[in-house]
């Protein structure tokens, strides 16, 4: 009899070769197409990481002007799309909304050799530029206000801002929401990426592979987590408390969201990134409750895992929540944000997976019952 391997959730299942993200989570450290993220955060907007995660280098200038350009242009909604989104049903989830619109979006997109691997994808950078654009739009009639038309001078992040409050950011808080896009474009065969490419992988379109991406990152367990870090907050209620409802946490036996990674054994080099952000962010407004129990909440939890001789560090979930809260963002667009800045990553994995194609197609370990005799309805 053949032997077969099982592992659970695909756990330690190597599935392909990829080029583009690579995580040492020994280490702490994460890499897009081989440049630390901490560099590109320093130094990069996030075009320049969608034209590096696309065309597999960093542009010069004139590669970036070019693209930057084209990548604004598409910015504004379509009168169809905008009416969609007006219409769309008040008490549905944004992501279920960011999931149809791409579908739609896809019919507006002359395909390239349709149901083929060879596509236009880099050039239709509609599914990049215009869901920031859809979220920012929801938002706005969810809350009875009016269409705001994008700006093409803005960051893709600054512009978002924009869309959303009515108002251009400040330079800080504009580049701040940049920089979180960037932290959050890219992060190896996670669940949602690898629905991208098995979805890719039937030659079905960009469109279609990404919205089975959004579906996947709107499921508890994988987008969402800095929202309940925020609940979590929110049922602390203040730094004093946090001792005791960590322990009375831990002998529950539930868990302490936005503390620890399937992946990562050192602290998330994103968190270390965006707690930064947090912090000048909370100095700025003069409102460091956020900080404050987050980090106390850290240092507690760490504290108690320490004793067990489990180090386990906070993930990048820990601190974003905080950060979009003091930038003015709505708890329900926090997974969509988590989707518009994974968009680029997806279409990457998207084009690397029509390379060199196999359609994805695992086996699974049947544990049904044997061969039965089949018995006729009269007689069952």
């Amino acid at each position: 009899m053949e032997k077969i391997q099982y592992a659970k959730g695909l756990e330690g299942v190597v599935a392909g070769e990829s080029r583009i993200c690579n995580i040492d989570g020994q280490a702490g450290k994460l890499y897009y197409r081989g440049y630390s993220i901490e560099d590109l955060v320093q130094h990069c907007s996030y075009e320049e990481i969608t034209y590096l995660l696309l065309y597999e280098k960093l542009p010069n200038r004139e590669e970036l002007d070019a693209f930057s350009k084209r990548m604004r242009s598409f910015r504004e909604l379509k009168e169809p799309i905008k009416y969609m989104i007006h219409e769309f049903p008040s008490g549905a989830h944004p992501m279920e909304l960011l999931q149809s619109a791409m579908t739609y979006l896809s019919s507006y997109v002359d395909h390239v050799i349709q149901h083929s691997a060879t596509c236009n994808c880099r050039d239709t950078l509609h599914q990049v530029s215009q869901m920031v654009s859809v979220i920012a739009t929801f938002s706005r009639y969810r809350n009875g206000k009016d269409y705001i038309p994008p700006r093409a001078d803005l960051s893709h992040g600054a512009n978002f801002l924009y869309m959303l409050h009515g108002e251009e950011p400040d330079e800080l808080e504009g580049e701040i929401m940049d920089k979180c896009l960037v932290l959050h474009a890219e992060h190896g065969f996670n669940a949602s990426t690898f629905t991208s490419r098995v979805v890719a992988s039937t030659l079905s379109t960009c469109y279609c592979s990404i919205s089975a991406a959004m579906g996947a990152l709107y499921g508890s367990l994988h987008g969402g987590a800095n929202e309940k870090v925020l609940d979590m907050v929110e049922r602390i209620k203040d730094k004093k408390n946090v001792e005791n409802w960590i322990d009375r946490a831990l002998k529950g036996k539930r868990k302490v969201m936005g503390m620890g990674h399937r992946v990562y054994k050192a602290k998330d080099p994103r968190a270390k990134v965006i707690e930064k952000f947090l912090y000048q962010l909370s100095e700025k407004k003069n409102d460091f409750r956020y900080y404050e129990m987050l980090k106390e909440i850290e240092r507690v939890f760490r504290e108690r895992m320490e004793e067990k001789g489990k180090p386990i560090y906070p993930n990048v979930d820990f601190f974003s929540g905080s950060v979009y809260r003091l930038l003015g963002i709505s708890p329900i667009l926090f997974t969509p944000i988590f989707a518009v800045a994974r968009i680029s990553g997806w279409l990457a994995h998207i084009l690397e997976q029509r390379e060199d194609n196999r359609i994805f197609r695992p086996r699974s370990l049947y544990n049904g019952p044997e061969a039965r005799t089949f018995i006729p309805i009269e007689k069952r």
